[in-house]
């Protein structure tokens, strides 16, 4: 993505405003006819802006029902996050909420909200179990606007304030999404709440069968048309196995043909990636490796394949030893890492790390679940980590695609970008501060670079002053890296297909 191109993009407050809509949308498809919600139930959904595709993502999920001291209750988790391009550009946005409702009346009972856009969470918290509110929050003001006829009106509660919302159906469409194709109700909805955040002509089409999926939000704003689209629907409740029981013979009676699922499109392996990504699919870097000015060998990345693994779309990132020189205790034999990561959010899925010599100290193998913001690592070791946290290898592909400009005041670094990176067995918080442009001089010529110094809040990392230093065109390729006496110089760059 040009500089250019990221001047017109949102602001803050627009930011604040997608993530209203996202909560919107992630409770909209518990209002059913019959007031129930469905355990298990996960949605997720891609949201763009005017022309700019995948600038963030939404996931919705019933995760449980049980009680609050004496209440009935069900369990709602939502979660929106801007895309680390997108993010380190403009605005970071990394919300989460959590609601306990009343699956009689749809009130919220209980509401815990988690902000972890500066990578340390900060929490608040509603409490409404002893004195029950007659207000919805955002979550659920949508399931009782689908659980309502066509028309009607309501309270809404964020924050200190109330306001009054009203909805009408407005028309039928037909979309057709990633999901599948879907018949829809189009519902408008208006209140002085939505104008104040941003959000004109607010519109939700819902599915017109039985489960009442939110299948498309749309709203103008100041900087175009925002539009979250439904992406995935899954649904992992326990299945229950009826038991047997004989029962005399009836005489069988007809049944309605069911209606057919949308059925899934093949996966295609090794499609190009996103044009807001700074790299393509085959991207092979090789880096000449030396200290103290004597070579000792040479370092390959490589965006190597995009394929499914363990049944989601990857792409798979290598980083190759190679060439070694003579005997160096810090590289041993050589070694290799692979990353797997999501294709589009550069969201890590898998790292395993297996060097020799020194860099050994490092080897880990870590799964990262973003559905739950957990990493599995070690003897089966799980930890919560924020949402969006990165590895080091997809880290190094990931600042790339960041919008890297330096403080106008250096003495006030206020564009630092801070990035959750898991190392080994623990997450630190990465803060990237950008240097202005200069001349290096790489392989015998004069080149413009963006030095990026790296902090990693890791005391062994910290004091060998680790810096890369960026291209400045479109690719912004690495073109130097250095930790301690050890210097990465970029030597060759080209693009080979996957085998």
């Amino acid at each position: 993505m040009t500089q250019s191109r990221r001047k017109t993009f949102f602001s803050a407050r627009l930011l604040l405003t997608m993530f209203v809509a996202l909560n919107l949308m992630a409770y909209s498809q518990n209002g059913q006819a019959e007031g129930l919600f469905r355990v298990g139930e996960r949605l997720t959904y891609t949201v763009s802006l005017e022309k700019f595709p995948n600038v963030a993502y939404a996931e919705m999920y019933v995760a449980s029902s049980g009680k609050i001291g004496s209440a009935d209750v069900v369990e709602i988790r939502t979660r929106a996050r801007t895309l680390d391009f997108a993010s380190a550009a403009f605005y970071s946005l990394d919300r989460s909420r959590t609601v306990f409702a009343s699956p009689i009346s749809g009130l919220p009972l209980y509401i815990r909200h988690a902000d972890l856009s500066t990578g340390l969470p900060k929490e608040s918290f509603a409490d409404f179990s002893l004195t029950p509110t007659p207000n919805f929050d955002l979550a659920t003001l949508i399931y009782a606007v689908r659980r309502g006829p066509g028309t009607g009106s309501m309270m809404l509660q964020e924050g200190d304030r109330t306001y009054a919302v009203s909805y009408q159906q407005t028309g039928i469409e037909t979309l057709t999404t990633d999901a599948g194709t879907f018949e829809t109700s189009l519902i408008t909805v208006q209140s002085e709440y939505f104008t104040e955040i941003g959000l004109r002509d607010l519109r939700i089409n819902v599915s017109s069968d039985d489960a009442r999926i939110p299948v498309l939000f749309r709203s103008k704003t100041e900087k175009g048309q925002l539009r979250m689209t439904i992406a995935s629907i899954s649904n992992d409740a326990p299945v229950v196995q009826a038991t047997a029981t004989p029962v005399p013979a009836a005489t069988p009676r007809p049944v309605a043909t069911p209606k057919p699922s949308p059925t899934p499109r093949p996966y295609v392996p090794n499609m190009p990636l996103a044009t807001d990504l700074a790299f393509v699919l085959g991207e092979t870097l090789e880096f000449k490796i030396s200290t103290n000015g004597m070579e000792v060998g040479t370092l390959v990345l490589r965006a190597e394949e995009r394929n499914q693994f363990e049944g989601a779309d990857s792409l798979l990132i290598t980083a190759r030893l190679a060439n070694l020189i003579g005997a160096n205790p810090a590289f041993g034999n050589g070694g290799e890492a692979f990353a797997r990561v999501d294709p589009e959010t550069l969201a890590s899925q898998r790292i395993d790390v297996k060097f020799s010599g020194g860099l050994a100290s490092a080897n880990h193998t870590a799964v990262f679940d973003q559905g739950t913001s957990t990493v599995n690592f070690g003897s089966a070791t799980r930890i919560e980590v924020p949402v969006g946290t990165h590895s080091l290898l997809s880290l190094v592909y990931a600042l790339r695609s960041f919008n890297l400009k330096p403080s106008r005041d250096l003495s006030n670094p206020v564009n630092d970008t801070r990035v959750a990176v898991f190392w080994i067995d623990r997450t630190s918080i990465f803060t990237l501060r950008p240097s202005l442009v200069e001349v290096i001089t790489l392989r015998g010529e004069k080149i413009s670079g963006q030095q990026i110094s790296v902090t990693t809040g890791i005391q062994s990392i910290d004091q060998l002053s680790p810096k890369i230093w960026l291209g400045t065109d479109e690719r912004r390729l690495p073109l130097r890296m250095t930790i301690g006496t050890y210097q990465l110089d970029l030597v060759s760059s080209k693009v080979s297909p996957p085998q």
